[in-house]
């Protein structure tokens, strides 16, 4: 499959944390005037989820047609309260992949929806890694007393096609797996027919809200899936930081990345490139933090930077290399983005919006990080090392059940 190339034509905003997204997301839906398509991996009825659900519910009550997803893990229930109204209103929804009866014991539901997609009238999009949550509330940790760090964009451009064609495609690939279990074959063969149709007359669509390519901005939509897309956002990365000349700054939440993708940032300070990652510092997930620190200490000893967020939990995923190239998106740098969840990040190259979003990592880097000692990280307790490798060993072993080598 050709791998996506960037195009000129686009305005490109970014939105950081929920006090920014969630204010333009709903603007958005409230002007819809045709379709409104919402993808996210968690979707908690908590203030801001209600908001956006009240504004998917006023749009569909006005004959806007309205399609939600949201993971069936990371979204385990929706109160029954809101599945009524939703039901009510028009809006069509799903919950991908739910939990069986076997729960995890099952490899194949480890492959989940993570990405974080909207797209409104076929002019607008959304991406980033931002779910719909509210940033000062955590599912596990109850209330925050930081807001979550983590960023957005809103798109105008070429790429919103890109990006509606990839949720109707989805969406429909559900709707027939839907049916086939029903073993409803007749529907099941008219939705594969209408999906064809769809997918195809996606980039002949013009909207009435007039040409965005004022903005002259070169942006992507980059995916990552489980059928043609396995390994296309991993590659973005390395060719992005393979070509860097002087800088690269990384903010990523869940980080262990696999050999290739640690040798490219190796490589890059060897070659004096000043290569710079903040990480989560609060222990959330066992497994992520413990089996990050088994490679924390190789690029500490490889002159890489590394700060840790400190003030509250980091959820991004972006990257600004040589102060141009930039990306944000939904797809951390771990096994579990890279091998097995649907995942989608925007690419920008563009100064202006690259400095903006260095300009934030440099904020947080040096006022609510600290940055790791490389001789104090590799003299740690042998109990915390230990605890380090289980996690490592654990994840890749999970990982060769699940049929993927890391």
């Amino acid at each position: 499959m050709t791998a996506p190339q960037l195009k000129e034509g686009h305005h490109v905003r970014l939105l950081q944390g929920g006090s920014e997204f969630f204010p333009a997301l709903i603007a958005a839906i409230d002007a819809s005037v045709h379709e409104v398509w919402l993808e996210t991996y968690i979707y908690n009825f908590d203030t801001a989820g209600e908001q956006v659900a009240v504004a998917l519910e006023r749009a569909a009550l006005r004959g806007v047609r309205v399609y939600l997803v949201m993971d069936g893990i990371g979204t385990p229930h929706i109160p029954e309260v809101w599945a009524e109204r939703l039901s009510k209103a028009n809006v069509r929804w799903h919950r991908f992949s739910p939990l069986g009866r076997w729960g995890l014991l099952v490899p194949v539901v480890w492959r989940r929806l993570h990405r974080k997609l909207c797209v409104v009238d076929r002019h607008t999009a959304f991406c980033g890694g931002i779910n719909i949550l509210d940033d000062y509330f955590d599912l596990g940790y109850g209330v925050l007393e930081s807001p979550r760090f983590d960023f957005a964009v809103a798109v105008e451009g070429p790429l919103v096609a890109d990006t509606y064609r990839a949720m109707v495609q989805f969406w429909d690939r559900m709707e027939i797996t839907r049916q086939l279990k029903q073993m409803d074959f007749k529907d099941a063969r008219h939705t594969w027919k209408d999906s064809k149709r769809s997918a195809a007359s996606v980039g002949m669509v013009q909207t009435d809200r007039g040409d965005v390519a004022r903005a002259g901005m070169s942006a992507m939509l980059v995916l990552r899936d489980n059928l043609r897309n396995r390994n296309r956002i991993e590659r973005t990365y390395r060719k992005a930081i393979a070509g860097a000349r002087s800088e690269v700054l990384i903010a990523n939440a869940y980080f262990l990345p696999g050999g290739n993708l640690r040798r490219a940032l190796i490589q890059a300070a060897k070659r004096g490139v000043r290569v710079r990652l903040l990480l989560q510092g609060r222990y959330e997930y066992f497994m992520q933090y413990h089996g990050a620190r088994t490679v924390l200490g190789v690029l500490l000893a490889a002159g890489i930077e590394i700060h840790e967020y400190s003030v509250g939990f980091l959820h991004a995923k972006v990257a600004v290399v040589d102060g141009r190239w930039a990306t944000v998106g939904s797809s951390n740098l771990d096994p579990l983005s890279l091998l097995l969840a649907r995942e989608a990040n925007v690419v920008v190259d563009d100064v202006p919006f690259a400095q903006s979003l260095r300009a934030c990592l440099e904020v947080a880097m040096n006022t609510q990080g600290q940055q790791l000692n490389a001789q104090t990280f590799a003299q740690r307790p042998w109990r915390q090392r230990a605890l380090d490798r289980l996690a490592f060993g654990v994840m890749r072993l999970l990982l060769l059940l699940a049929g993927r080598r890391y």
